[in-house]
Parts: C-alpha cells; structure tokens; sequence
C-alpha cells in the first residue's frame, strides 16, 4: 500500500475530506491528537477495524477507542448518564476516555468482544474535523506496531506505520504524550482503568466514590480480560530491556554511575553532567512531570536508535501525573524494577 503523508502545511478542509473519505470506505488514517497520534478507521465498520489489529500486530481481544467530534455524540453509540455528563461538561473535549454500555452500531471487532465500548472526544482540534468529515467515528489505538512505544510526532508513525496505511495527517508534536486516562463508569461509582493528565485528584474533586483498578499499578491476569486497552500486554517498550530502580537518588545515581558501556540511562535534566562518559538521555526536570510525560515514549524510541543493551529509568512515584508515568513504565519494563 501507498501512504499518502499530509504535511502540517497542507492540512485544510481539502484535505481533511479526503481523509473523512479514506475513513468512510473502510480505510485506515493516522491521524494526530493532544495524547498521542491514533490509527482510525470507521467504528462501525467491522472489517476496517480488523484492518486496524493487522497493521499493529494487536491482540484482538484489546478493546479500541472510539472518537467523536463531540461529546453529545457519545449517545449514538453509547448509553450514557449523569455520569458521563458531568465528566463531558469537565474534561472534553479532552485526553478522557469513558467505558460505557455499547449500542448496538458498535461491533464486536472494535470492543474485543466486550459489551462496553470507550469513548473519547479528543481536544484536538485536526482529529475533531477529520471527524466531522468523515460523519462516522472513528475507533482509534495508537499508531505503533503492537507492545513499541507509542508515537508523539508523525515521523514516529511513519516510521511504523509507512506502507500499511492509506493516509497519515502530520499535526506536529503531541502536547501531552501520555494516552488518555479511562475511567469505567458504573451506578454510583467510577474506576480509574489506566492514569493519564486527568489526574486521579482531578476525578475525585468531581465525584466522591472513584476507585483505582489493581490493573493501574499491577499485573493483569493472563486468563483476565482487558476492559481498556494498556491494562494486560506489555505496552510502550524499546527493544532493549528496561529496568526502574527504585530508592534514594543517592542509591540511584550510585547504581547508574556503576553501569558498563552498554548501558543507556534515563535522567533527570539536573543530572546529565553527572555522566560525562555514559549514554544519557534526559527525561525532563526533576519537578515538571508535565514534560517528562511529553519526551518519555520519544525517549524510548530514541534509546532503540542508540543500541544500547540495557536503559535504567527511575521509578516514579503513584501521585498526580506521575502516576500515568507509572504506569506506563512499568509496562515497557515488564515489571522489572529493581530496588536499591
């Protein structure tokens, strides 16, 4: 397959109908958003979505989100409640997706089989008239081969996604760079399913009874099925294997400084002149957790260009916007975290 890439010069109404076309006949557009780029293809459409599982090399039983130009939309593909109303009116559009009863329209193939369905209206201001343009939504993961981390900039895509797309929109850098947060709502009640930059302190200033899933900070159960995509594989990973120390920083720099050659090493930007002689890339500032989850994925993705054998990362903490760093790094790590 041919890609077309649409520069960010040449996004326009033109274009963006062309792309609403692409979507219509079952075709699959990358598309950029405030989190991170998504590959679209029609949500009602069954076999475009299994298009979507093919080019990724995604399990079929991880659930896609689906995308709408706005959030009074969520009705026509979802039940929706009081609930959703007050988490519409608060955070979208916005990085937010919300697990509800599915209508019917929804296929098996976007949902992994489930009878709930994530829906999401991205703040995005490209992905919403794509959207619109297409007048269908648009069920959307992220635009990486399956388990990679996942792509910020539309060179990332095209990196992993050349070839195996119709169209690829550029829309520059990913403000936030984090995937949305997913909250499941329930008769009185929501749980957090995976943490993004709508906090957990953010949630509970709205409603007084908003669980956290095991599945945030644990591992999923291999016989448990995913509610959301991110909880059971392994996600966002570089080919080299990734270990987060756990401990004081003195503990930390200490086992860092004590690394061979062919060790990469995630920092912070205060101590990059700690390490003159060993590779290093930096994650942001010690205090802006806002920029470490922007650069954290093109971290990855930038340690695989150096082949490196091993990256060491710090674990960071389960608070505030840390947690969806969390998160998301003890994915790419499998887990390993080696305490100090």
């Amino acid at each position: 397959m041919k890609t077309v890439f649409i520069g960010q010069n040449e996004i326009n109404d033109e274009t963006l109908a062309r792309a609403g076309e692409i979507l219509r006949r079952g075709g699959l557009v990358v598309f950029p958003t405030e989190t991170v780029y998504g590959l679209g293809a029609d949500a009602l459409d069954a076999d475009a979505a299994k298009k979507i599982y093919a080019a990724k090399g995604r399990p079929s039983d991880n659930p896609l989100i689906v995308h709408i130009a706005d959030p009074a939309d969520a009705d026509k593909y979802a039940i929706v409640g009081e609930e959703y109303r007050r988490l519409a009116k608060a955070f979208m559009p916005g990085p937010l997706t919300v697990i509800l009863p599915k209508r019917d329209c929804i296929p098996s193939a976007v949902t992994g089989g489930l009878d709930s369905v994530g829906i999401r209206c991205p703040e995005n201001k490209i992905a919403r008239r794509m959207i619109a343009a297409a007048g269908v939504p648009v069920a959307a993961p992220s635009a990486n081969i399956s388990g990679k981390p996942s792509p910020t900039s539309a060179e990332h895509v095209r990196f992993d996604m050349d070839g195996k797309v119709d169209m690829i929109l550029d829309g520059g850098e990913c403000t936030v760079g984090l995937e949305s947060t997913i909250v499941k709502v329930e008769e009185g009640k929501l749980t957090l399913l995976r943490p993004g930059a709508i906090t957990l302190d953010m949630l509970r200033a709205l409603f007084d009874n908003v669980e956290v899933s095991a599945a945030v900070t644990e591992q999923l159960g291999e016989n448990v099925r995913p509610l959301s995509p991110g909880m059971k594989y392994r996600h966002y990973a570089p080919t080299a294997p990734l270990y987060l120390l756990s401990g004081s920083d003195e503990k930390r720099l200490a086992y860092c400084n004590a690394a061979d050659s062919d060790t990469l090493l995630l920092i912070f930007e205060e101590e990059a002149a700690l390490f003159p002689a060993h590779k290093v890339i930096s994650i942001g500032s010690r205090d802006d957790e806002s920029t470490q989850a922007k650069r954290l994925f093109a971290a990855l993705r930038e340690a695989d260009n150096t082949g490196c054998k091993k990256i060491l990362a710090p674990l960071p903490k389960k608070s505030g916007l840390s947690l969806a760093l969390y998160n998301r790094m003890i994915r790419a790590a499998a887990h390993n975290i080696i305490a100090l």
